[in-house]
């Protein structure tokens, strides 16, 4: 396959997860209650303290933390468009003077503009990943204030044995997914004490997420003629079923813990 061929298939796969996600308030599985409920886990933090949201997205969550600690958010993300939309939707709640919004990788946060013991709480819903479980807990310690927390949520195995069609999914999209038991112990081997967890009720992965890319693909579908927009059709559709068929084998789970020492 030639180069140009390489990159019209980048430019339609582009094209088309824009015209699923474009606009969604949040990229992927979580609600506020959730959000909340960790944030709980959390308590208590220092007043008006310094927040950290890593790949934030279009801010679903960050809103929710602007607005109940009282403090200030550092929102970071690697989409300029999501972050665009969390500045319009912080002005529309009255948070904009408590959200700041940043262009970067959560893998490379330089002690000049991330300094050492710069946050009371750190956040990092559906995006841990990118920089894996035990790599980012190691990077981001040095960032918390004494007794700061750090709450994330992380995909993880819930059953020893889950259906081939749903391990053969994820042990594609996500190979070092592990179980919620090893994650555990590796917060613990990590330097931090787990202050509590729980798995995302299923229809956080439906309303606001899953149900809205359902509902734009099943319009998007008659219209992905070419074999690149077919083929990232298809992927959906797999990845579609495998949430609706194998919630019970695998979840997100959130994650709070304090830093040990």
């Amino acid at each position: 396959m030639s180069e140009a061929e390489e990159e019209r298939i980048r430019r339609r796969q582009l094209e088309v997860f824009w015209r699923l996600h474009e606009g969604l308030p949040q990229q992927g599985p979580g609600s506020d209650a959730s959000t909340r409920r960790a944030l709980d886990l959390a308590r208590p933090i220092a007043r008006a303290p310094r927040m950290l949201d890593l790949g934030c997205g279009p801010g679903r969550q960050t809103l929710v933390l602007a607005g109940d600690p009282g403090g200030h958010v550092l929102a970071l993300d690697l989409v300029a468009p999501f972050l665009e939309q969390l500045d319009a939707r912080a002005v529309e709640a009255g948070l904009a003077d408590r959200i700041t919004t940043r262009e970067g990788s959560m893998a490379e946060l330089d002690p000049a503009s991330f300094p050492d013991g710069a946050f009371d709480l750190i956040w990092s819903e559906g995006a841990i990943y990118n920089v894996g479980f035990d790599a980012g807990l190691a990077n981001w310690k040095r960032l918390l204030a004494p007794g700061g927390r750090i709450a994330v949520t992380e995909a993880a195995w819930l059953v020893d044995d889950p259906p081939e069609p749903v391990r053969a999914f994820w042990s594609r999209e996500y190979p070092a997914m592990r179980s919620r038991e090893a994650n555990r112990r590796a917060i613990e081997e990590g330097g931090y004490r787990l202050l509590g967890d729980f798995v995302l009720p299923e229809q956080d992965w439906w309303e606001g997420y899953y149900g809205s890319i359902e509902a734009r693909l099943d319009a998007l579908r008659d219209e992905c003629g070419d074999e690149a927009g077919r083929a990232m059709v298809d992927a959906y559709d797999q990845e579609l079923e495998v949430v609706r068929t194998g919630l019970h084998a695998f979840g997100y789970v959130f994650f709070v813990m304090e830093r040990a020492g």
